[in-house]
């Protein structure tokens, strides 16, 4: 019996020295019932001469040109031809393991609609993979592991961009690739935050991520970290805001100023904490900064914590936990 199809999209732009591992992945796939969609950014190196040579060995390859400009729009422009069941994405300088569109489609095909399949990564690189990078895999993929990556939505993109899989049906319904909205895959997952879906939890590696230094997240300024606190506090405004209760924001350091900047150009109220004594009292863009302890004298706060450190992170659950507030309602961590 043949199986559904999957539709993968994939955009390119300057990927020669990789595609070849790319496609030969895909190629390999234990799962067959399968089409990919994939779209040239407007490449000058020889990435459409290799894809094409794919094309001629395998119809199920299909290749376009980008109706746009950007991944978004080369995204889009997949889309727009997709014809499966599922809808799942991949980088064209990445590499599935054998059985990654099998597992992702199991899945789903056990929990049904509703569901979202990941599978856990792995960071490769020629040149080693940094700490950051490495914090960021063992962070997703202990959420991936659990399935509850949703949790920590605001910290940082909490699904793998390129190793999720839905039901198409799902996509449409999340709106899929229709905002404009950088970083596209952070949009994607607050959209599936937004919508109800539910992360199915794995142990299984099924993707293999590749890190360089021309990598578009590198390099591509609609992938800066302000890019990123902006999305945060549009979503968060629009999603985990309550108006009767007193916003807070935690924290003075780059990220807490940027975030009081975007609420003081929403005109959104808040007041403002720090632990560091040379800020307390301070004006900061015309706001006082006051010390932790001013949180015992407000009624029904909510926090935006801007604290990156992992260990001072705990010291702060701990005492929100002594003023009985619950993460994800009555706290939020922006990093």
């Amino acid at each position: 019996m043949q199986r559904p199809l999957v539709s993968i999209l994939v955009p390119f732009k300057n990927t020669a020295n990789y595609l070849e591992d790319c496609l030969e992945s895909l190629l390999k796939q234990t799962f067959t019932s399968w089409e990919l969609l994939i779209v040239d950014d407007g490449s000058t190196d020889d990435s459409r001469i290799i894809v094409q040579k794919y094309t001629d060995k395998d119809s199920r390859i299909q290749l376009f040109n980008n109706q746009g400009k950007g991944i978004i729009e080369a995204l889009r422009t997949a889309y727009s031809h997709a014809k499966g069941t599922f809808i799942t994405r991949m980088d064209s300088d990445d590499i599935m393991m054998e059985n990654k569109l099998m597992e992702l489609h199991k899945s789903l095909q056990t929990r049904g609609r509703g569901h979202l399949a990941l599978g856990k990564v792995s960071y490769f690189s020629e040149a080693g993979i940094g700490d950051g990078y490495k914090r960021y895999e063992v962070w997703l993929n202990s959420l991936t592991t659990k399935g509850n990556n949703f949790d920590e939505i605001y910290k940082e993109c909490v699904i793998p961009s390129p190793c999720w899989m839905v039901y198409k049906t799902d996509f449409d319904k999340c709106n899929g690739f229709t905002p404009n909205t950088y970083p596209e895959d952070y949009d994607l997952a607050f959209r599936f935050f937004k919508y109800g879906l539910k992360c199915i939890p794995t142990n299984e590696v099924l993707h293999l991520w590749r890190d360089y230094p021309l990598r578009t997240s590198r390099i591509d300024v609609n992938y800066l970290e302000n890019s990123f606190i902006e999305l945060k506090v549009n979503y968060f405004l629009e999603l985990s805001y309550q108006k009767e209760k007193k916003l807070i924001v935690w924290g003075a350091g780059t990220k807490g100023k940027k975030i009081a900047q975007l609420l003081i150009n929403k005109k959104i109220s808040f007041d403002w904490i720090c632990d560091n004594p040379k800020k307390i009292d301070k004006l900061i863009y015309n706001q006082t900064l006051k010390p932790i302890d001013y949180l015992s004298s407000v009624k029904n706060p909510q926090c935006i914590i801007s604290v990156a450190n992992q260990e001072a992170q705990l010291g702060i659950k701990q005492f929100l936990k002594s003023y009985n507030m619950n993460a994800l309602n009555d706290y939020f961590f922006f990093c």
